[in-house]
């Protein structure tokens, strides 16, 4: 789930699941496990996201299932030692409220702000508005003036993950909890994805996936893992002929030197072929699915966010 508002997250929940809660922390005085701006959805039968865990999040589910059944709106600033035995020494002002279609509709940003008393709009939450409208600016989730703001979410980096074979469904299961992440998922069949598709990742089939990469934005990062390293060769050509943010393909070091033979012959210079990285994941871990998305994992984060970046074309 992303850092601030996922107004997209939040309509695809509400899509499956009817009305929903939206769990999120407003603000925080002392340690706590998460910051403001953290949030969770919660519905009859399930959760996603995190606020940070523990007595706290299993306190705040339950009174997030509760509020299902009525509606609205409710404020709850818990001390963590006191209240909860939490070894955090801090306190969480904690805002749920239930979402539905009709509730989401007008919702835009950048910013989004509710009064949480009732009470009209102050000057300060104004000028916060007025100066996200005219200058773009994000500020982070706070309670000012008995008003909830936060930021519309806005993923930092897309990945492209091409195959929804066991190490794809591993890399999703890993990749899509985490914020600031936009995940597009591809394969050649529906029935190559699970039977139930994760929240979160766009899930797209077509028997031509190759051709999907013209629509790929120049600043995605490409995962290649089919089950044919013909089609992972295409990709390969077609992502490094587009320019991309980062090219990753699953295989070894036999797989890489001979893609790198053939991509040469399609035209590519050894500058572009640097860009791919193979294989990916972390050998040392092993070659288990899980194994190799963790390792996937852990690379990605290491990374230096690049902005723009491109592959030399």
């Amino acid at each position: 789930m992303a850092e601030g508002f996922d107004l997209g997250g939040l309509r695809a929940a509400v899509a499956r699941h009817g009305r929903v809660a939206r769990v999120v922390v407003g603000a925080v005085e002392g340690s706590a496990p998460r910051g403001p701006g953290a949030a969770m959805l919660v519905w009859a039968g399930g959760a996603r996201g995190t606020i940070g865990g523990g007595a706290l999040e299993w306190e705040a589910i339950a009174r997030a299932r509760a509020l299902l059944a009525e509606g609205g709106l409710r404020v709850d600033r818990r001390p963590l030692g006191p209240a909860l035995g939490q070894c955090c020494g801090g306190s969480v002002t904690l805002v749920t409220e239930v979402w539905d279609a009709a509730a989401l509709d007008g919702i835009e940003g950048p910013l989004v702000a509710r009064s949480l008393d009732g009470r009209p709009m102050g000057l300060e939450v104004r000028r916060l508005l007025d100066r996200a409208r005219r200058e773009g600016a994000r500020p982070p989730a706070q309670i000012r003036q008995g008003w909830l703001i936060e930021p519309l979410a806005l993923p930092e980096r897309e990945i492209w993950i091409w195959g929804a074979g066991h190490v794809g469904r591993a890399l999703v299961a890993v990749l899509s909890p985490l914020p600031d992440l936009a995940l597009t998922w591809i394969d050649v069949a529906r029935d190559r994805f699970p039977e139930i598709l994760p929240e979160g990742p766009r899930a797209i089939w077509t028997p031509r996936p190759e051709e999907l990469v013209a629509h790929a934005p120049p600043h995605a990062e490409h995962l290649v893992l089919t089950f044919s390293h013909a089609l992972d060769l295409e990709l390969c050509h077609r992502i490094l002929s587009r320019g991309a943010a980062g090219l990753g393909v699953i295989g070894s070091a036999t797989k890489a030197a001979r893609f790198r033979g053939r991509l040469r012959a399609l035209g590519h210079s050894d500058g572009q072929i640097a860009h791919m990285v193979c294989p990916i994941g972390d050998k040392s871990l092993g070659k288990h699915p899980q194994a190799i998305a963790l390792g996937v994992a852990v690379g990605l984060l290491g990374q230096k966010r690049r902005v723009g970046a491109e592959i030399a074309s």
